[in-house]
């Protein structure tokens, strides 16, 4: 009878212990995770981060007038031919139709120009794309 009274208080106990030390909560805001571990930072596709670096920059370029090195701006020579596409196609719409057409162009085309280029391979089609 003692060795069943033994078992059955380890069991409660380490059941208690296990329901103590449950991590399937949510902490501080984050995501669960496992007890220990962190839970994944969240990425962005590669797609939208080129057509952000493009629009940012074909920004600077249409308000500059002036295209800079590719390698100096962080662009691959693919995002760079996006870049001057979005540009020369925004300078025509902002002669036309203002800075705000011209801006909702950039993201436009800035997003369309980056989704192809991935559809199609993306930096993968060389090491200078």
């Amino acid at each position: 009878m003692a060795v069943l009274g033994l078992a059955l208080g380890l069991a409660l106990l380490a059941g208690a212990s296990a329901t103590a030390c449950d991590n399937s909560g949510s902490e501080g805001g984050r995501s669960p995770g496992r007890a220990g571990v962190p839970p994944s930072p969240r990425t962005t596709p590669a797609q939208e981060l080129c057509a952000r670096v493009v629009g940012y920059w074909s920004r600077k370029v249409l308000d500059s007038d002036t295209y800079g090195d590719y390698q100096t701006m962080g662009l691959s020579n693919g995002q760079y031919e996006i870049l001057r596409s979005v540009v020369d196609a925004a300078r025509a719409v902002k002669r036309r139709q203002g800075a705000e057409a011209a801006d909702q162009l950039i993201d436009r085309r800035a997003h369309e120009g980056c989704a192809d280029w991935y559809r199609t391979g993306g930096p993968s089609n060389g090491p200078w794309q």
